[in-house]
Parts: structure tokens; C-alpha cells; sequence
């Protein structure tokens, strides 16, 4: 016979109610703890991506100033949100400057073949 204040640490656990605890269901599964698992995704900066495919089109020159404005606005905006594509803002910032710095110099080799400076 046992006493009542005998306590068996092999037991199962048991509900208030007395009934066992049901067996852990295997093969299912259970959610990460907290602080496990793989952190999520961080997205893309669509404007970024704007950036770097209308500075390489470069579209006459269009191109090339929506690239600089789309570039400058990502790059806030992935500083704000913690995004990703900080370096296609940045390839759309340079590729923007590129094309409005050709099209400075044929607008100048414009005006200077107009003024009959050569020739």
C-alpha cells in the first residue's frame, strides 16, 4: 500500500480533472519556439528596381531622369522600411546621371554645330 503523499515522478501528467495528458502527436508539425526558425524575407524596393531598369533603357533621355528620381526615392524608402536593393537604387542613380551627362554633352555639341563652330 502507499501513502497519499507518495508521489511517482515517472507518471504521466494529468488535468485537473484527473484523466492523462493525450501522447504528443507525432509527425505533425509544431510551431518554431520564439527566438527559432529562419527570420522573414526582407522584400525588394520596387522603385529601385524602377530605377536600375529605366537607367539602363535609358528611353532618350526620359529614361535617364526617372531613373535619378525613382533611385533618390527608393533609396528612402528602403532606409525607412528596412527593405532591400540599395545597390540597383544606387546602379539607377549612376546610370541616371551617365545618360543626363550625354545628353548635356550633345546638347552642347548641338548648339556649337548650329553657331557654325565647326565649320
Amino acid at each position: 500500500m502507499t501513502d497519499s503523499g507518495d508521489q511517482n515522478p515517472w507518471a504521466t501528467p494529468a488535468d485537473p480533472a484527473g484523466q492523462p495528458a493525450p501522447p504528443p502527436l507525432y509527425g505533425v508539425s509544431q510551431p518554431p519556439l520564439y527566438g527559432y526558425g529562419y527570420p522573414p524575407q526582407r522584400g525588394y524596393n520596387g522603385m529601385a528596381i524602377a530605377s536600375m531598369v529605366l537607367g539602363i533603357l535609358w528611353l532618350y533621355w526620359v529614361g535617364s531622369v526617372l531613373a535619378l528620381v525613382f533611385g533618390y526615392v527608393g533609396r528612402n524608402q528602403i532606409r525607412a522600411r528596412n527593405e532591400r536593393g540599395d545597390g540597383m537604387a544606387i546602379a539607377g542613380i549612376v546610370l541616371g546621371w551617365v545618360g543626363v551627362g550625354f545628353f548635356l554633352l550633345f546638347l552642347l555639341i548641338g548648339i556649337a554645330a548650329g553657331a557654325g563652330m565647326f565649320g
